[in-house]
């Protein structure tokens, strides 16, 4: 090379295969930083849904236990009092008596054994609630609490029933049957027998409370 001689440097442009790969490239890098912002808000919101879902059934849970300890109060309070209601009256002397026993009758041998059943049946469901309060998406157990809740509702529905018949009876009597009215001599006999149906009959309707709330998480499970 002489000293003279200019020096020529060639400085090549990139090619058009290597651009499209750039823009390919940044164009890649741009949907899926969209995708990623967009899917965010969705990921976030799926969460919240559960958790409320969650929160909702958690509640309908510790509301039906509570329910089950009033229906355990109701049933065997009502089994209780009729069980020991017992009055005897004596007439002109203590050899001559008039006695008037639960016993007697078999409408209210059946009200205390349906409200006893029913008594047993709560306290043996109540582990069942526990669960369903520690884990609100648990199926099988509602389910299974729902099926026997309904059974117990038309036996203490019934029992409550034919008492209710009897003490109406007690209370008023019946003239074409030459049915006499004995809570005017038995009074705390019918006092007591009576506050009974009404304790069943409250035990009842908190057992359909608990029909219709099982029935609740369960819809709100599927």
């Amino acid at each position: 090379m002489k000293s003279g001689d200019a020096t020529a440097i060639n400085i090549s442009e990139p090619s058009s295969e290597s651009k499209v790969s750039d823009t390919k490239g940044k164009s890649t890098t741009a949907e899926t930083k969209g995708k990623a912002a967009a899917g965010a808000p969705a990921v976030a919101t799926t969460k919240a849904t559960k958790i409320a879902r969650g929160g909702w059934k958690k509640g309908l849970a510790i509301f039906d236990f509570i329910l089950r300890i009033l229906a355990i109060g109701a049933t065997l309070g009502a089994a209780i009092s009729m069980g020991t209601t017992d009055q005897t009256l004596p007439i002109f002397t203590q050899f001559f008596q008039f006695q008037a026993s639960y016993s007697d009758l078999p409408a209210f041998t059946f009200f205390v054994i349906a409200n006893a059943i029913a008594a047993g049946y709560l306290v043996l469901s109540i582990p069942f609630s526990i669960v369903g309060i520690v884990r609100p998406n648990i199926v099988g157990a509602r389910l299974l609490l729902l099926i026997f809740d309904t059974v117990m509702v038309a036996l203490t529905a019934a029992g409550a029933g034919s008492a209710a018949a009897i003490v109406y009876l007690a209370h008023t009597g019946n003239s074409s049957a030459n049915w006499v009215a004995i809570c005017q001599q038995f009074d705390d006999f019918c006092q007591q027998v009576s506050g009974a149906v009404v304790g069943s009959f409250i035990a009842t309707l908190i057992l359909m409370m608990l029909v219709v709330t099982l029935a609740l998480a369960l819809r709100k499970q599927c």
